[in-house]
């Protein structure tokens, strides 16, 4: 696969920063970088054609971000998500995503709608490949992504906006779609389309508690509670 190239001058140095910041973040978010794995300055700097400056600068936003930490002597590496750092997600999610799509439901444009119908359709087309293409996955995973981003900006609420991305750059779903059998998968399918159909009817509290309902299926996947022993392992969804 290609890498991007960057052009660096003093006036596009922020700019080369950015750019290595959100590749880095991509690659941790997509797996490419696994839990524990060491980023390297040097060998991201020849990769992305860039000076080791950005590079360096892009991995102390990512170590201020919590998306690396720093290890005296030994450099940046990823950092490895627990059980709490799931349930604390999900706790917030359960708050503010409900919130976002209600809001989302009651601005939602016809293109918009549109859009995310075809990102549902997208997706559940995939889903019925899985069992024998397994690699769909991947891109099942980077559909939900774009599917409850689109959903979250639709809120037109630059605030929550922000701190949704803040919470759910975690990607809980998006690292571990492979603790979804095909049952599974076909039920957070089945809430994606009644999320839409309740916004098309202009139902803001149904589609608020669909995401809900989507979440918490999601959740009893991924977080062990005390009460439940024989529960499914955590994970950082």
């Amino acid at each position: 696969m290609n890498q991007p190239t960057f052009a660096e001058t003093p006036r596009v140095a922020r700019t080369a920063t950015a750019e290595v910041h959100n590749v880095i973040k991509q690659r941790i978010l997509d797996g490419h970088y696994r839990a524990h794995e060491y980023v390297r300055e040097a060998s991201v700097a020849r990769e992305l054609d860039v000076s080791r400056t950005p590079v360096r600068e892009a991995l102390r936003e990512l170590v201020s971000e919590g998306w690396l930490e720093a290890i005296p002597h030994h450099g940046a590496r990823v950092v490895a998500w627990t059980e709490k750092d799931a349930r604390e997600v999900f706790e917030l999610r359960l708050v503010l995503e409900p919130m976002a799509v209600k809001l989302a439901s009651e601005r939602m444009d016809n293109v918009r709608l549109a859009h995310l119908e075809a990102l549902a359709g997208r997706m559940e087309a995939l889903v019925e490949r899985i069992e024998r293409e397994p690699g769909v996955r991947n891109e099942i995973a980077f559909l939900n992504h774009d599917f409850h981003r689109e959903l979250i900006t639709a809120s037109d609420n630059q605030r929550l906006v922000a701190v949704l991305d803040s919470v759910v750059r975690t990607s809980v779903i998006r690292r571990n779609f492979g603790n979804y059998d095909l049952t599974n998968l076909r039920r957070s399918m089945r809430h994606h389309r009644e999320m839409l159909e309740a916004i098309a009817a202009g139902s803001p509290e149904w589609a608020a508690n669909v995401m809900r309902a989507h979440l918490l299926a999601a959740q009893a996947l991924h977080v062990r509670f005390p009460d439940s022993p024989d529960g499914p392992g955590a994970s950082s969804e």
